[in-house]
C-alpha cells in the first residue's frame, strides 16, 4: 500500500485516525494499512505482545468456522465486517468444500472494501461473490443491498457471519437488536457464527497488558466494548447452539481445521481473551 498517495487512496479513506480494520490487517501482516494504523498497532502490541497472536487466532476461528457450515451443506454467506482481504477469506474456505459457494463481503472501510473487489475482480468471482460499503448497524439497508447483488438467494439458508467486529458495537447501538433483525430475516437452516473479545474468566496474569490496550482504543475513534459469557450467549437467542456451545476461541472445534498456533493456545485457551459461538435458526 503506498503511503499518502492521493491517486491511490480509495474515496472516503480517514487517513486522520487509525481505523480497526487496517490495524487488524497489520496485526496479520498484511500491507493494507497506513501509518497512523501501524503506529497504533505498533503501541499495542508493545502494550501486550499476545495481541497479534491473538488476531491471527481469531482469523483462524473464521476458518474453522466457515469449513464447517460448508460441510453441513450451506452454500451462501454473509460476512459483516469482513474486513481487508487476507489468507484464508470466507470464499475461499468455503470453495475448498463446495465450489459453487458464494459470499458477500460487508464492511463500511473502504480500503477494506476496495481490496476485496480488487481479490474478486482478479479472481474472476464477481459472479459467485459480492462486496458492499455498507454499515451492519443498519440491517434492512445492508439485508436489501446484499439481496441487490444477486449473489444471495434469501429462500435458502444462509451463513450469518459477525466475526471480530461486534465488539466495535456498542451498548448504544442495541447489538442485540441488531442481530435479532437479522436472524428474523434468515430463514429456518440458517447459521449465525460470531465471536466476542472479553475480561470474563480471562487469567490475571496480563491484565494490566490488556488494560492499556483497552485505553488506547478508548482513546480512538474506535473503543472497544468488551462483553462478558453471559452477554454474548445472549447474541444467539433464538438460535440452537451448536455444540460445544460458546467457548473459548482455541476450544471451538480445533479439529476442523488444525493449525499450529490454534494448537500452540490449547494449553491455555483464556490467553485468547475472546468466545466464539454458532447457532442455528430452527
Amino acid at each position: 500500500m503506498s503511503e499518502h498517495d492521493p491517486d491511490l487512496v480509495p474515496d472516503g479513506v480517514d487517513l486522520d485516525h487509525p481505523n480497526p480494520a487496517r490495524i487488524y490487517d497489520w496485526f496479520l501482516g498484511g500491507n493494507a494499512n497506513w501509518a497512523i494504523d501501524r503506529e497504533f498497532g505498533a503501541k499495542a502490541v508493545a502494550a501486550f505482545p499476545m495481541v497479534r497472536a491473538m488476531a491471527k487466532v481469531g482469523r483462524e476461528f473464521l476458518g474453522r468456522g466457515v469449513h464447517y457450515l460448508a460441510r453441513q451443506g450451506i452454500t451462501q454467506f454473509l460476512d459483516l465486517g469482513s474486513g481487508v482481504p487476507t489468507v484464508g477469506n470466507v470464499h475461499e474456505i468455503a470453495d475448498s468444500v463446495n465450489p459453487d459457494s458464494r459470499c458477500v463481503y460487508v464492511d463500511n472501510e473502504p480500503v477494506a472494501v476496495a481490496h476485496s473487489q480488487v481479490l474478486l475482480e482478479r479472481e474472476g468471482d464477481l459472479r459467485r461473490h459480492a462486496v458492499l460499503q455498507a454499515d451492519l448497524r443498519n440491517p434492512e439497508d445492508v439485508w436489501e443491498r446484499a439481496m441487490d447483488t444477486g449473489v444471495l438467494n434469501p429462500r435458502e439458508p444462509i451463513g450469518l457471519i459477525m466475526v471480530n467486529v461486534l465488539y466495535f458495537v456498542s451498548p448504544e447501538d442495541g447489538p442485540e437488536d441488531i442481530i435479532g433483525q437479522y436472524r428474523d430475516l434468515l430463514v429456518p437452516g440458517s447459521y449465525f457464527l460470531s465471536s466476542h473479545m472479553t475480561v470474563d474468566g480471562v487469567p490475571a496474569e496480563g491484565e494490566e497488558e490488556r488494560a492499556e490496550v483497552r485505553r488506547q482504543y478508548r482513546n480512538s475513534a474506535t473503543p472497544l466494548h468488551l462483553r462478558s459469557r453471559e452477554e454474548f450467549t445472549r447474541f444467539f437467542d433464538g438460535f440452537d447452539l451448536v455444540d460445544p456451545g460458546v467457548t473459548w476461541i482455541p476450544e471451538w472445534r480445533p479439529d476442523e481445521l488444525k493449525s499450529e498456533a490454534t494448537q500452540d493456545f490449547l494449553a491455555e485457551p483464556a490467553t485468547s481473551s475472546a468466545f466464539a459461538g454458532l447457532g442455528r435458526k430452527p
